[in-house]
């Protein structure tokens, strides 16, 4: 049942013979509710109860471990089968509370900057896994329906890149959205993409959420070394993606998120390349000061470093924020999320190898 949005539910229930109404307030029972068994689904007919008992489940994530930072910060591993675990966490702040949710176990891409893409890809989550993490959430910070939102704001940032594992995504979203579902703004649901420029376009029409660019760099010889992905999708071609998705985003501006890496892209000459590079695209700046991990090969910039290239975007007008390291001291930061994952790519021997 967590692999349907609303259109879905309603085509399934369509084909058991029943009407659009009930595909509702299943949905709403799961979602909202946070109801995992048909049996308490009470204004149901008992004799629709037990068809969906025969016929259909609500599999929720199991939890493996849970981490709290001092911070307030937690960090949940959830169990995706075959031994694999997905890592989501839950940032809460004065005015908001952040989930941040994962989207595939490991990571194709390979940026050399991400704990995640070290660990080697297995394979897509599936629609009830994204959404899972969702549902767990609420559950494990005991929201009701009655209750004040806990999660006002979602982020697809966790373990893998969201558009590569496109549809299952976009599904997810819809559930997000669905007042039916979790009824969660456009403006506060985002989508991180390292640039998938095909993906960008196509979710410009059909679920056009804000929009978030894990960029990293100032000029495409940089960037190829650090998202090689680049080297398919050049920076020329990632601006003006950006550009015509700005037609139909919630928002008016594309946030641009830049990891500060000691020596490799932090210098005041990047900050003056970055600002030519965007000049065509409403945007702002989330500069990331970089979260170590063993043998990640970098190190963080300096604060003063970040202070002075941060100047020098704002002398020109930008609106540029410094992400708050949250979750460092259980490895819930930006980059640091690992899972349990069991590589198919044989990555994680690469790497071993490399560093031997």
């Amino acid at each position: 049942m967590l692999n349907f949005d609303l259109p879905g539910l309603t085509a399934l229930f369509a084909r058991m013979g029943e009407k659009p109404f009930r595909a509702r307030q299943v949905m709403r029972w799961i979602h909202p509710g946070g109801v995992a068994d048909f049996t308490d689904m009470t204004d149901l007919a008992k004799s629709l109860r037990h068809k969906l008992l025969d016929h259909a489940e609500i599999k929720v994530p199991d939890l493996l471990f849970e981490q709290k930072s001092v911070d307030g910060t937690c960090k949940w591993l959830l169990d995706v089968g075959t031994g694999n675990g997905v890592e989501t966490v839950f940032i809460p702040e004065n005015t908001r509370g952040t989930l941040c949710i994962s989207s595939q176990i490991g990571c194709a891409l390979e940026c050399l900057f991400c704990s995640t893409g070290r660990q080697g890809f297995n394979r897509n989550l599936t629609t009830a896994e994204i959404i899972g993490q969702l549902w767990w959430a609420n559950k494990a910070l005991g929201v009701t329906p009655k209750d004040e939102r806990v999660i006002s704001n979602v982020v697809m940032m966790g373990m893998g890149e969201p558009l590569a594992n496109f549809d299952n995504v976009v599904i997810a979203l819809s559930i997000m959205l669905d007042d039916h579902g979790y009824g969660l703004s456009r403006r506060r649901v985002t989508v991180s993409t390292s640039g998938m420029v095909p993906q960008m376009d196509r979710l410009k029409e059909v679920m056009p959420v804000a929009l978030a660019i894990s960029l990293h760099a100032s000029n495409d010889r940089v960037r190829d070394k650090l998202i090689p992905l680049n080297k398919k999708y050049p920076l020329c071609q990632l601006m003006a993606a950006c550009q015509r998705y700005l037609a139909k985003a919630p928002r008016d501006f594309i946030t641009f998120e830049y990891i500060m890496l000691k020596d490799v892209n932090d210098s005041a000459q990047h900050a003056r390349e970055l600002i030519e590079l965007v000049k065509d695209v409403p945007c702002k700046f989330n500069l990331i000061p970089f979260n170590p991990f063993p043998n990640s090969g970098f190190e963080r910039s300096t604060s003063e470093r970040i202070r002075i290239f941060r100047e020098i975007l704002q002398e020109v007008g930008f609106v540029v924020t410094v992400r708050k390291t949250r979750g460092d001291d259980i490895d819930a930061a930006c980059g640091q999320l690992a899972g349990k994952v069991k590589d198919k790519t044989q990555r994680q021997q690469k790497w071993q190898l490399v560093q031997g």
